[in-house]
């Protein structure tokens, strides 16, 4: 079974939360001589550590990591900036003659790429206050019924219903002049073509996984995840509507902490939540990657032994 595996092609691991890939990249780079690099968009942040499951230290010493924790909750980093970061990894690693193993529960980090990411620029803070205005004075979906004159040809690519993308296609096209269909025409070559990698997704039953997402959170508070939300309420990094606070559980755990909600109840809902999460990654997962490697996680150590 390990042959999938032999070579020097990146791997990429994805798969739904509490699945383990972080112990089978582990595995995988040890025997492979691989450097691990985050494909996570929530164990970038510094001040998650326990709530996102990051490596911890006696799991960093055992190969190189890359990626993690070094963003502060509360900065700004899209997708774009992380697949910046990684094209500067991936050259650190061929320069190394480390081989790549790719790891997270991110479906969209690995289809940008995988595909590559359109360079529209950034949008400037009038034109986001412009768009401000429209939603609050014209409603969401004024921004679908401005492009049907501004931009007909990227209708035709997004979910017209969807105000974030409407939106977002408004700014693209008001700031730079150029609809946002044509900035994704010229978008450049995909970091990692499909055919040059061993793509795997890490797939279980979900008892078995409900079942590991309780034990694995109740380990977590074990670990300090209470004093890891009074640390980010101390340092006053809390914004819910951040992306960088979306952490499951952050949310149920503040309350408890601002609100007096009864702890039991919000690890409990904290637990549902992230049994929600999975069931969402794992939809994404069938939907996005049908033709990647499937592994029971099961059967892993089948690959490794």
């Amino acid at each position: 079974m390990e042959q999938i595996f032999k070579g020097n092609k990146p791997i990429l691991i994805s798969g739904a939360t509490a699945t383990g890939k972080s112990t089978f990249g582990i595995e995988l780079a040890q025997k492979y001589n691989g450097i691990i690099i985050n494909a996570d968009s929530l164990q970038i942040y510094k001040q998650w550590k326990i709530l996102t499951a990051r490596p911890d230290n006696s799991e960093i010493r055992k190969c190189p990591h890359s990626l993690y924790g070094h963003i502060n909750v509360g900065n700004k980093y899209s997708s774009g900036h992380w697949l910046r970061d990684v094209r500067q990894e991936l050259f650190k690693a061929k320069e190394k003659g480390l081989r790549p193993i790719l790891l997270g529960g991110t479906g969209l980090y690995f289809q940008l790429l995988l595909n590559g990411i359109a360079e529209v620029p950034d949008i400037s803070s009038l034109v986001k206050l412009e768009a401000d205005k429209i939603e609050q004075n014209e409603g969401k979906n004024a921004f679908a019924k401005k492009l049907i004159k501004l931009d007909k040809k990227i209708l035709e690519r997004i979910d017209n219903r969807n105000p974030v993308r409407t939106r977002r296609a408004w700014e693209v096209i008001t700031q730079t002049g150029k609809s946002l269909a044509d900035w994704q025409d010229d978008t450049p070559a995909p970091l990692i073509n499909f055919s040059e990698c061993i793509p795997v997704n890490l797939i279980s039953d979900t008892h078995w996984l409900n079942n590991r997402i309780k034990k694995r959170f109740n380990i977590m508070m074990e670990k300090g995840a209470l004093d890891e939300c009074k640390n980010i309420l101390k340092l006053d990094l809390w914004n819910a509507d951040h992306p960088s606070c979306k952490a499951i559980g952050a949310k149920e755990l503040i309350s408890h902490i601002k609100n007096g909600d009864d702890l039991n109840t919000s690890v409990e809902k904290a637990i549902i939540q992230t049994h929600q999460y999975a069931k969402r990654q794992r939809t994404w997962f069938r939907s996005k990657m049908s033709n990647w490697h499937k592994i029971d996680v099961k059967n892993i150590y089948n690959y490794i032994h």
